[in-house]
């Protein structure tokens, strides 16, 4: 029988991890908190990505080639209409708080990262294989996420295919890894009673039972902290972000308590005085864009109709409230629009039963300055070209002097300074 090849020195060698906390329990406790909520993680992520309705076209769809990946896409649905708002804030203030109980989960499993030999078996190269996509997958995932809603965009491409390609390589070793342990962690779990864990103090708190997991300590230092301890630390730490990042997408009065969030929590006051994901300047419009010579032109059976904002306004105008969600978890409150109904527009182009239109901003290039929305977005009576919200004109970084409006749409979806609507079969 061949020897094991001789072991590297430091975190290879069995003395060097001394905690007594680390063990079978500990290390399923964290596993069956994360089993829950990065499930809950991946189901709000897909429905973010269906939100974009990628089906419809290049435009919606920020990962192309994603084949069969894209097996259970939707249309969007436009009602509730803070249906974006919830899955999104859930998805986003969800990974946040899960940071802690993440680290918390690798603290407690780092002796297997430095098993040696590295695999002993084809079973077992599979399980440290998944292992290894499980652990890079988790930090990458949590990593561009944060990144994205903090607006540092310093990861090389672009976020959304990173993101959703990670997301699949993540799961997969995430479901290989429940399979391989989900019978150890009820084993685990069912070994100590979290009463007994909670009445016991540091004085007290000794190693678990020498197993095979590889997780328990062989020579345990004495312990500076009980478990009950770590399991309060790493939920006080959950606590502390809930409160500083949930508030950007419950509104109301814990805006001000979203110290988190990359967007002024009050960015002004008046009709105007709510959050906006990119200004004005930000993306080059100028005076000229969108002063008196601007346009906007209604493409469609009947021809190209051009109108002033004036002739727009002399229209029939409608009102909705409606918040505007944004990819990075922010959301604003219920904002009256007025203008007018996508459903009228797409009638006046001669195409009442329009199966999408095509929205063009005069924004030069960019990421969203072009976007398609469908049928149902348009057949919704409060899917609007707004020129008003809250009884004043748009101002310039909402997207005057005309921005769509639908319910239930990404922001980014919700074009602003637009310039062009074709409405399509």
């Amino acid at each position: 029988m061949a020897k094991d090849p001789p072991r590297p020195p430091g975190p290879f060698r069995p003395g060097f991890w001394r905690s007594p906390l680390r063990g079978p329990w500990l290390t399923a406790v964290l596993g069956l908190v994360l089993l829950a909520g990065i499930s809950v993680l991946f189901v709000t992520g897909l429905l973010s990505y269906a939100a974009y309705n990628p089906r419809l076209g290049a435009l919606n769809d920020q990962t192309p080639g994603k084949g069969i990946l894209g097996f259970y896409l939707f249309t969007w649905p436009t009602d509730p209409s803070w249906l974006y708002r919830l899955t999104q804030g859930v998805h986003v203030t969800l990974g946040v708080v899960l940071v802690p109980v993440v680290l918390a989960k690798l603290w407690s499993v780092i002796p297997k990262l430095f098993e040696w030999p590295p695999t002993r078996s084809p079973a077992h190269a599979v399980e440290r294989l998944s292992l290894l996509l499980l652990v890079g997958g988790v930090i990458f995932e949590f990593a561009t996420g944060i990144l994205n809603i903090q607006l540092h965009y310093i990861i090389p491409g672009s976020f959304y295919p990173l993101h959703f390609y990670g997301a699949w390589v993540f799961i997969a070793a995430f479901a290989v890894h429940v399979a391989l342990r989900l019978t150890r962690m009820w084993r685990a779990l069912r070994s100590r009673r979290l009463a007994e864990i909670l009445r016991t103090d540091t004085a007290h708190t000794v190693p678990e039972s020498p197993d095979d997991s590889g997780l328990v300590a062989a020579d345990a230092r004495t312990a500076t902290m009980s478990r009950r301890g770590a399991l309060a630390l790493t939920g006080a730490g959950s606590l502390a972000l809930l409160a500083v990042t949930a508030g950007q997408s419950i509104g109301g009065p814990w805006r001000r308590t979203a110290l988190l969030a990359p967007h002024n929590r009050n960015p002004s006051d008046g009709p105007n005085g709510f959050q906006v994901n990119k200004t004005a300047a930000a993306v080059g419009i100028t005076g000229e864009d969108i002063g008196p010579a601007w346009r906007l032109n209604i493409h469609g059976p009947a021809g190209t109709l051009t109108f002033t904002r004036d002739a727009l306004l002399a229209m029939p105008q409608f009102t909705a409230a409606l918040p505007i969600a944004c990819v990075e978890g922010w959301s604003t409150d219920d904002q009256t629009w007025s203008g007018l109904r996508l459903a009228d527009l797409a009638a006046l182009a001669g195409l009442p039963d329009a199966g999408s239109v095509l929205v063009e901003s005069v924004q030069r290039g960019g990421s969203f300055s072009k976007v398609l929305l469908a049928a149902n977005q348009i057949r919704d009576p409060r899917s609007l070209l707004a020129l008003h919200v809250n009884g004043a004109d748009l101002s310039p970084d909402h997207g005057y002097p005309a921005r769509i409006i639908v319910p239930a749409n990404p922001g980014v979806n919700n074009t602003k300074w637009v310039g062009n609507l074709t409405f399509r079969t």
